[in-house]
């Protein structure tokens, strides 16, 4: 369910005109995480919520190319919302293409339940929406929780989340770049600009039965860390700290580009 919205404390002196925000998530439109950022993001600008209809973590970067995609406006949202049958990034693309009336001044994901950090990274739908948006050259954010609890207490991390999407309003952020912000659970020592982590799952398939006494599996897993640097995301978090860690919708390994021309472009 949604918060009771918070009035608007827009900082008039320093935005020259109400900024667009677009809000998303792979959790679903009614999470309480989408709900809290929402009334953050209130503050800020107008704010739009286009987000899953159904709970989609896990989806990465996937969009809807085999079946059309629904909408519909949520009606007992104190906000803008619109509830999307499709992904993260279905969800980006239909409030690019079809919703908003104009570009977004500002695109934040989250606030998800779950980590972020490290590899995780590669799987989640929240941070699929901030690089969708980074591809976009709109100025990107997703936000996480380091707890998995839809109960968890999200209250203390509305004010850095204000300070960040604030500074991000104001000074922007450098071309092909977006922020992925993870939060631990409890009292913040401080905030700390992060690399991504090393670190796998090491991957158990658990089998089951469905109703239908046909075998099923869920996927579940343990987490390894390789890195030992501090400034490593998941480390930085376990220390107490947010991690930001500053990220690129360009896969390219330039450092090794040069050594592999030489292996290949001979051929």
């Amino acid at each position: 369910m949604f918060y009771v919205s918070l009035p608007p404390k827009k900082d008039k002196n320093q935005m020259k005109r109400e900024k667009l925000i677009l809000i998303t998530n792979d959790d679903g439109f009614f999470s309480r995480g989408i709900a809290r950022l929402a009334e953050v993001m209130n503050r800020l600008g107008r704010v739009v919520i286009v987000a899953p209809q159904t709970e989609m973590s896990g989806q990465s970067h996937s969009i809807s190319v085999v079946r059309p995609i629904k909408f519909q406006q949520v009606t007992d949202s104190p906000f803008e919302c619109y509830a999307v049958d499709g992904t993260p990034v279905d969800c980006v693309k239909l409030a690019m293409n079809k919703i908003l009336p104009q570009k977004p001044d500002l695109l934040v994901a989250g606030i998800n339940h779950g980590c972020n950090a490290s590899i995780n990274t590669i799987y989640s739908g929240t941070m699929a929406a901030a690089f969708e948006g980074c591809a976009e050259s709109i100025p990107s954010i997703g936000f996480s929780m380091n707890s998995h609890s839809k109960d968890v207490c999200l209250d203390y991390v509305g004010d850095y989340i204000y300070e960040i999407a604030m500074d991000v309003l104001l000074n922007g952020l450098d071309a092909n770049t977006c922020l992925n912000v993870n939060f631990p659970v409890g009292e913040i020592k401080g905030v700390k600009v992060c690399h991504q982590a090393r670190a796998f799952w090491r991957e158990e398939l658990i089998e089951d039965k469905d109703n239908s006494g046909d075998t099923v599996y869920w996927l579940n897993g343990q987490y390894h860390i390789l890195d030992t640097s501090e400034r490593a995301d998941f480390n930085t978090l376990e220390d107490g700290y947010t991690s930001i860690t500053p990220m690129q919708v360009d896969f390219t390994a330039y450092g090794v580009l040069k050594k592999y021309a030489e292996r290949f472009d001979r051929l």
